[in-house]
């Protein structure tokens, strides 16, 4: 069953990530000279990248680049802000109609049942009472709404959109705020999307409803969110296990090739 490598196709996307780390012996296990030139091994995805390395210093000080289970998790998160993204843009662009509406609430109710006359000789035809009909009622409704309600309402998708735009950007740097933050804003509208899917059922409804539900419990378990799993506290140790870095000062010496390999070859760290 063919298994997708996120480490290797992220390198191939971004480049390596290499690091010279000023311990002798785990500076020789990350190491390669070859025939023309140095070659260090990659962080991330684990194959020797010829080349200066990126940075040196202490092994401690070895930037926690993200791999395996990490960098897979973290592909999902952006996907999450994607989705926040547009739909925080979406909400805005309803709140400017609402506000567009608030200011000419007379003359687009005009307009309205003007146009809706064009379809009445139609909709009498099928035998469907338009006047009747569940989306014509609601759309008369707003008419009746004053216009301090409607810019309150506008305001507050405003408000929403904020929160939504500043979950994705935190998602995308994956931020551990905007994990608490987009589980906490999401769970709290889930009552409102279950009244709304129970007065109307539609195909987006329930896909929109199931998502945020399923974001809800993957956030909170795989980010081991309120204490769950061992918290923070396993959690980071989770990251730093993965660190190819410390896998390999824990793992003990690893042959070297026996000559150089270029971008994308060579041999690979077992964690």
């Amino acid at each position: 069953m063919f298994k997708r490598d996120w480490d290797r196709r992220t390198c191939a996307k971004r480049g390596h990530i290499t690091y010279a780390p000023t311990e002798p012996e785990l500076a020789s296990r990350l190491h390669a000279a070859t025939a023309v030139g140095d070659a260090w091994r990659c962080l991330r995805c684990g194959d020797f990248s010829l080349g200066a390395p990126h940075g040196s210093g202490p092994a401690a000080n070895a930037p926690l680049v993200p791999r395996g289970k990490a960098l897979r998790d973290l592909f999902i998160l952006r996907f999450l802000a994607v989705e926040r993204v547009l739909r925080g843009v979406i909400i805005i662009l309803m709140a400017w109609g609402v506000w567009k509406f608030s200011n000419s609430q007379e003359a687009v109710q005009r307009v309205f049942e003007e146009d809706l006359t064009v379809f009445k000789p139609v909709t009498d035809h099928f035998h469907w009472d338009l006047d009747h009909a569940p989306i014509v009622e609601t759309i008369r409704k707003t008419f009746g709404y004053q216009k301090k309600t409607l810019l309150i309402v506008a305001g507050a998708m405003i408000a929403y959109a904020l929160i939504e735009i500043v979950e994705a950007v935190g998602l995308w740097l994956g931020r551990r705020w905007a994990e608490y933050l987009t589980v906490v804003a999401t769970a709290a509208f889930l009552p409102l999307e279950g009244y709304e899917l129970h007065e109307h059922i539609s195909a987006v409804k329930i896909c929109t409803l199931l998502l945020n539900i399923a974001a809800v419990l993957w956030i909170m378990l795989s980010k081991r969110l309120f204490g769950l799993r061992g918290g923070v506290v396993a959690f980071e140790a989770e990251r730093h296990l993965a660190s190819l870095l410390e896998v390999e000062q824990a793992a003990g010496a690893v042959p070297a090739p026996g000559h150089g390999h270029g971008h994308g070859h060579g041999a690979h760290a077992r964690s």
